[in-house]
């Protein structure tokens, strides 16, 4: 009875319609390129060695920088299915008997995870086929075919404009910079606002572009999905390394789902020092 009093004195100091704001675990979504040039896409930016001495030494101060965040978990763009192997990875590191390669998950997850002491790196990529054909999606096919290869030529074009132009900022601009580039709101904006255009390569009758885009939405859900599932209590601090293009939907997906609070990552690494 005591504490049903207590309650409903605190309820009355409050004014109509005022509610107690809830402490929501925080998310940090650092997006990247892959470091580790893996040449998937239609347009690849081609990063430099990360392996040189020069570079190793600002991806310590990166990472060292970034623990003063605490994350109390680091998600990575390895596949959910493959936990295990990354265990096994992270935990040769931790005892010395696993050198780091150039992927990025490796380079700041592994890091990080070890300089705070985090039991393990969380997998939780999905990239599993999307139901249907691969021809239900291949919008590129379907322009060559309808009479937009015009209008193709020139998206892959501007992709691969773009890719060389970063391309060649690598070069000059340390790793933090780097990371500014890749979560800058402007490049994300530019992104998002593509998929807009893929609606284009299609109609009504069969839109592979529109089908793609659909499945690229599906698949950030499932990966958010993953990411929720790390969430044990309010305090956690999630930390999300992962391909930049991700980043308009994973943001999105935390926000609207009402699930966490949002780090701004941009003005995050702009107060870092270089």
């Amino acid at each position: 009875m005591t504490h049903r009093w207590i309650l409903l004195s605190l309820m009355t100091l409050l004014p109509f319609g005022t509610t107690i704001a809830q402490e929501k675990p925080k998310l940090f979504f650092l997006g990247s390129a892959h470091l580790a040039n893996h040449n998937r896409d239609i347009a690849n930016v081609q990063v430099e060695n990360v392996l040189s001495p020069e570079r190793q030494a600002q991806f310590e101060s990166l990472v060292d920088q970034l623990a003063a965040w605490k994350p109390t978990h680091i998600a990575v763009e390895v596949l959910h299915t493959k936990q295990a192997e990354l265990d096994a990875h992270y935990a040769a590191y931790r005892a010395g008997t696993y050198k780091l390669t150039a992927e990025e998950y490796e380079q700041i997850g592994f890091r990080l995870a070890k300089k705070l002491g985090l039991p393990r790196v969380d997998a939780v990529n999905w990239n599993d086929d999307a139901p249907g054909t691969d021809a239900d999606y291949d919008w590129m096919a379907w322009a060559k075919a309808n009479g937009k290869g015009a209008m193709l030529d020139k998206t892959i074009n501007e992709l691969k404009a773009d890719a060389a132009r970063e391309t060649l900022f690598l070069k000059d601009h340390t790793v933090l910079q780097w990371y500014q580039l890749w979560n800058d709101p402007e490049r994300m904006h530019k992104d998002e606002a593509g998929y807009f255009d893929m609606a284009f390569y299609g109609n009504d009758a069969k839109n592979p572009g529109a089908a793609w885009v659909g499945q690229w939405y599906a698949r950030n859900l499932r990966i958010f999905t993953h990411i929720r599932e790390l969430v044990a209590r309010p305090s956690d601090r999630i930390l999300v390394v992962y391909g930049a293009g991700h980043g308009p939907h994973l943001r999105k997906d935390a926000t609207e789902s009402g699930v966490f609070e949002l780090v701004d990552t941009y003005e995050s690494l702009k107060a870092l020092h270089p």
